[in-house]
């Protein structure tokens, strides 16, 4: 059976399920063009207000097939390369997405898998999960934006111990230093992970659109800048119609329901 990504809805949540039970839910180019191709009409549906992403079974993602990279060996460079990069657009399209992606961790997530889910906007794991970038153990380097952002949110040192080590990181570790939003029981990741996209569902959609793109260009901006921008933001969704449902909600003691 190929690799291939399931989306199926639940209320006004997308759920990609990452399905490839018997490598471990390893990933190929036909998830990556899909993934790209699914966002983007996820992205045009009012109807959809939240995308959770999941593995197929008792895993999250293994990352790539060794079994592919090793035949990649005997082909032309540029093959190994534009699979890499429908890998990154789909990363791309997952942070430019304009509404909350979350990651239900059960398992591992490797390599590929680890770059993934840190790529989600929120990530909520089991307990006994484990992390891993193992592409040192195979004399291999990070792609799907993992060294940028593990270089983004840790320091210089724990990046590259995680990286050079290729050592298995325990999803309490990431929880800990803050990569991780929610631990849970075996399990229960989906649930959670689907509680928290309900509660989301309920935030007004252009609202949450502007805090990811906000979060996403701070970075690369001088404060002044960036002020710049915030001010674009919030004069916009002032004059949105879900301010006024909102405003006026609070005011009134009622519950909002956004468009």
């Amino acid at each position: 059976m190929s690799a291939e990504l399931k989306s199926t809805t639940q209320g006004q949540t997308m759920i990609l399920t990452l399905s490839n039970p018997a490598q471990r839910n390893a990933l190929g180019p036909e998830m990556y063009a899909a993934g790209v191709e699914t966002l983007h009409g996820a992205g045009n549906n009012p109807d959809v207000r939240c995308v959770v992403l999941v593995g197929e079974g008792k895993w999250f993602c293994a990352g790539g097939s060794l079994q592919r990279l090793q035949a990649n060996r005997e082909r032309d460079p540029s093959v190994q390369a534009e699979s890499i990069d429908a890998l990154h657009n789909w990363i791309e399209a997952i942070r430019s997405f304009p509404k909350p992606v979350i990651a239900a961790v059960e398992g591992a997530a490797a390599g590929a898998g680890f770059s993934l889910a840190m790529a989600c906007d929120f990530v909520v794991s089991a307990r006994d999960a484990v992390f891993a970038a193992s592409y040192s153990s195979v004399a291999l380097s990070p792609d799907g934006g993992l060294s940028w952002h593990l270089a983004q949110w840790l320091p210089r040192q724990l990046a590259t111990e995680w990286l050079m080590n290729g050592e298995r990181i325990a999803a309490a570790r990431l929880h800990e230093l803050g990569l991780i939003n929610a631990l849970t029981e075996t399990g229960s990741a989906l649930d959670e992970a689907m509680a928290l996209s309900r509660k989301l569902e309920g935030r007004a959609p252009n609202a949450l659109a502007s805090i990811k793109e906000l979060l996403g260009e701070a970075r690369g901006r001088t404060l002044g800048e960036h002020l710049g921008l915030e001010r674009e933001h919030f004069v916009r969704n002032l004059h949105h119609a879900n301010a006024g449902i909102g405003i006026g909600a609070f005011l009134g003691k009622t519950t909002p329901h956004y468009q």
